[in-house]
């Protein structure tokens, strides 16, 4: 079930971390800073956070849970972002499930390629967290 497998991510300090029923997102990142700080950021907003490494760390739980939004980094270990989105966007089952790809190579071309391996929005690094926040609120939004 969904709720066993977000039970596994929440965190140890129920305190800080409000309800958890609100949507799940999933983060794919593999910097330890940056993941803490967007983790504890969505949380206080009413969101559950699930962090994958990498994209093949992605790919495999999005087999047991289904997030209603995915945060893409672009360069990372094992298989990158990039060729995550494009995995995820070749089945049915997540093809609707907004990405939004992030990037510290702000370079010409990245966002076109980002777009065009199936992400449906872009931010470059370092994001600013309430940017971040209106953009998922509106995929969520259109999307139900």
């Amino acid at each position: 079930s969904n709720e066993a497998v977000a039970e596994l991510w929440t965190p140890a300090h129920q305190g800080e971390a409000p309800s958890t029923d609100g949507p799940l997102l999933l983060l794919v990142e593999d910097n330890g800073l940056t993941i803490k700080m967007m983790r504890e950021y969505l949380q206080t907003q009413g969101f559950q956070v699930q962090v994958a490494y990498n994209g093949q760390e992605a790919l495999d739980m999005l087999e047991l849970s289904r997030p209603a939004l995915i945060l893409m980094d672009i360069q990372m270990p094992v298989m990158d972002g990039l060729e995550a989105i494009t995995h995820i966007r070749n089945n049915a089952v997540f093809r609707n499930v907004p990405i939004i790809a992030l990037t510290a190579l702000a370079m010409d071309g990245d966002s076109e390629r980002c777009l065009a391996a199936g992400a449906n929005s872009y931010l470059s690094k370092p994001v600013l967290l309430k940017e971040l926040l209106a953009l998922i609120r509106h995929y969520l939004n259109s999307n139900q």
